[in-house]
């Protein structure tokens, strides 16, 4: 794996888990020494990054880029357009049993929500699972494509809920059911089913967002 990649992979890693938070500095020379690079495919890796709409420039350096909740409303909105079209399609043309199997994992998520993993690494990874699995069956380049730049912002808006044991377990349910409507080649539920899950992401994101805007406010009060 070429020296860019391996940074940008591993910096997207962390601002996809919120371990860089938004408006964190993207120094160059910070991050050249962390990683273990020149500035060359660090700055290839930025760049990749900034395309992606994960870090912009803030004066003379790059930031991780902020989420808001117009931001968070406008890609929701998109995810919709694309992901109940991507739910349909894997219904038409997807394998019973790989849908299947994922709708019995996400049956036993509950297990995995446990209070030691505060990241919830093992949910997401079946999530991630799920993603890769429409994409395989739905059989559209195009869609699959459009779906590819939009993952990463996805994945952060996600990881907003990753304190909520309670709401996980509730997205765990709506994962399973969008994975059994696919796997009964059910179009219209799997549809529904996705718009559903991602109208209650949007509402849990929105108000973790203003929490979040709330406790920075008091700080600042404080100070």
């Amino acid at each position: 794996m070429r020296a860019s990649d391996r940074v940008y992979q591993a910096l997207r890693a962390e601002i996809v888990a919120w371990e860089l938070a938004p408006g964190t500095e993207l120094s160059e020379v910070e991050q050249a020494a962390r990683h273990g690079v020149s500035r060359t495919p660090l700055r290839e890796a930025l760049a990749r990054l900034v395309a992606d709409g994960l870090a912009m420039p803030r004066g003379r350096t790059l930031v991780v880029s902020g989420l808001d909740a117009a931001d968070v409303r406008h890609l929701v909105e998109l995810r919709e357009a694309l992901e109940t079209q991507a739910a349909r399609l894997a219904a038409r043309r997807g394998s019973s049993e790989v849908f299947t199997a994922l709708a019995e994992r996400f049956a036993a998520a509950p297990a995995l929500l446990v209070d030691h993993d505060p990241a919830r690494t093992a949910y997401y990874a079946v999530v991630a699972e799920l993603d890769v699995a429409v994409d395989e069956a739905m059989g559209s380049p195009h869609l699959r494509r459009a779906l590819a730049g939009l993952r990463p912002h996805v994945a952060r808006i996600r990881r907003l809920a990753h304190g909520d044991a309670a709401r996980l377990v509730r997205a765990a349910d709506e994962h399973r059911l969008i994975a059994t409507a696919i796997a009964d080649g059910d179009e219209t539920l799997a549809a529904q089913a996705t718009a559903v899950h991602l109208r209650a992401s949007l509402d849990t994101a929105l108000v973790t967002l203003r929490a979040h805007a709330l406790d920075a406010s008091h700080l600042e009060g404080a100070s």
